[in-house]
């Protein structure tokens, strides 16, 4: 079994994935030091802010398409995505 596989199989468990609509670099607060937007077992509404995805210097919102509980953050704050690519897990 190789990592990949276990990450389909997880993804696969969860109601809803969250994926990055744009290319840039995933924050999960709004600030340095500021209380992230979402963690690990918290509820959120539909339109919820789960993170912020910085691309040419503009601060994009990157809100819930559903209601649900965070099941796992996928990124650790100021890491570089891609198009995509999967930042949190929903149920």
């Amino acid at each position: 079994i190789n990592s990949d596989d276990l990450i389909e199989k997880k993804i696969g468990d969860s109601k809803a994935v969250i994926k990055s609509p744009i290319v840039g670099t995933a924050y999960l607060s709004s600030e340095p030091g500021a209380k992230p937007f979402v963690s690990v077992g918290k509820k959120i509404k539909k339109g919820d802010t789960v993170m912020i995805i910085e691309a040419m210097k503009t601060m994009n919102h990157v809100p819930s398409p559903i209601n649900g509980t965070i099941k796992k953050i996928c990124i650790e704050d100021g890491q570089p995505i891609e198009f995509g690519q999967v930042l949190v897990l929903l149920d």
